[in-house]
């Protein structure tokens, strides 16, 4: 009587479990949906800055912008200076004179004259703004305004499909999109600038190709000497932290290993410095060792290199306690001492473990290079990050994404050859 009773009681215990633990897990959520305010992000997303912002990654835009005060208008790619068409010169959709005519294609068109400007709309009218000391005025067709014009006292914008009018009292900006990253071989000072491929090749092959590759090697609009450089910088961070973290913990993961040190004491201290070095996070590494010896590259393979050092002393002393006791005697009784003891009865035992893990964390800090590099200011994470917070280049970010990308996949292909190529002959 007493077995049925107590097997009703687990039956108890199992069903309570089968509701409870769903009923926790269902709990949790709703806590995490008021915490975090799931609800008030939604209302707070936008379709259209997302839409703009994912266009950007694979546009670029043409400012043709009107200075309200000086009276002077100025065409840049991107609003840069560095992309700036030279004075009284324009792209073939921009018609210069008293009247500055911007074509937008499919009926859309902008006139720029003084301080004031006119955007025809097929399908909505013209929208006419005149900027002044108090504000910008503004003359809409009648009836409401669509939710793509905004207006208020000092500002005025209008978003189309084909561009984009933004007044202010100090100037008027036309936008145009374009597919693509413009000026990413050869800005508009250089002579190579809307050159075709056929004929670049043709005067590389005259003689030109050390001007050609300088004229795309110092593009101030896309920097690409300084991308390589990070790039570089980014591996450099990655080697050294790995590599060093290795070289240090092999030797202390012996004395880690309680077949190798008879003492407590010893096994113990090693073991804690261990878990302390791998217990902080390498970002936390690295705003700390930032502090002490200043920003730069070799301070993110100092922060990678502490924390590796722990998780590298754990992985390689649990691979030391399981070695075969046999190959080491053998060793021995060829009269080896106790460095050859190590270096051929145990050495070739853990090697294939040991590469794999450290190919395995190579592969992982090339990422991790990347968010340190934004910290301590080197590297293509730096590059990023600048690209970001100016939130106006986001084709910038996207170029910098697709090279961390290849940066990661070139590393990852690499590694996994040369882990055939050494395990494969640490296996012979």
């Amino acid at each position: 009587m007493s077995t049925l009773a107590l097997t009703r009681n687990e039956f108890k215990g199992k069903r309570l479990r089968a509701f409870a633990i769903p009923l926790a897990i269902l709990a949790y959520l709703v806590y995490v949906a008021i915490s975090f305010d799931v609800a008030g992000l939604a209302e707070r997303a936008k379709a259209e800055n997302a839409q703009s912002l994912v266009r950007d990654l694979y546009s670029y835009k043409t400012h043709v912008t009107m200075d309200n005060r000086a009276q002077k208008l100025a065409i840049a790619i991107e609003g840069e200076r560095k992309g700036e068409y030279p004075e009284g010169t324009a792209p073939d959709w921009v018609s210069l004179g008293e009247v500055n005519r911007v074509d937008l294609l499919d009926g859309y068109w902008v006139e720029l004259e003084g301080r004031s400007a006119r955007f025809n709309i097929p399908g909505y009218g013209m929208v006419a703004t005149e900027a002044s000391r108090r504000g910008v005025n503004v003359e809409l067709p009648p009836g409401p305004t669509p939710d793509w014009i905004s207006v208020s006292k000092n500002r005025v914008s209008v978003t189309t499909p084909n561009g984009r009018l933004m007044a202010t009292r100090n100037k008027t900006d036309v936008f145009r999109y374009f597919i693509g990253w413009e000026l990413f071989f050869f800005t508009l000072d250089s002579d190579y600038h809307g050159v075709g491929i056929g004929e670049l090749f043709d005067r590389a092959m005259a003689g030109e190709s050390d001007a050609i590759l300088n004229d795309f090697w110092r593009n101030k609009m896309w920097r690409h000497g300084e991308v390589v450089w990070a790039i570089f910088e980014t591996l450099l961070m990655a080697v050294l932290g790995t590599v060093g973290a290795a070289l240090i913990a092999l030797p202390l993961s012996f004395v880690a290993a309680h077949n190798f040190t008879p003492s407590k004491a010893a096994r113990f201290g090693i073991r804690r410095l261990f878990d302390f070095v791998r217990g902080v996070d390498g970002l936390i590494w690295t705003i700390v060792l930032s502090r002490a010896f200043g920003p730069g590259p070799l301070t993110g393979a100092l922060a990678m290199l502490l924390t590796d050092t722990g998780s590298f002393g754990k992985i390689f002393s649990e691979a030391l306690e399981n070695v075969d006791n046999k190959q080491i005697e053998g060793i021995q009784s060829t009269g080896a001492h106790q460095v050859q003891r190590y270096r051929f009865g145990v050495i070739p035992q853990v090697m294939p473990v040991l590469l794999s893990q450290v190919l395995y964390f190579l592969e992982s800090n090339t990422r991790s290079a990347t968010v340190i590099g934004a910290i301590v200011g080197g590297g293509i994470g730096l590059l990023l990050t600048q690209a970001i917070i100016t939130q106006k280049d986001w084709e910038e970010v996207s170029y910098y994404i697709v090279l961390i990308v290849l940066m990661v996949m070139a590393m990852d292909v690499f590694s996994g050859w040369l882990r055939r190529k050494l395990i494969g002959e640490s296996g012979h």
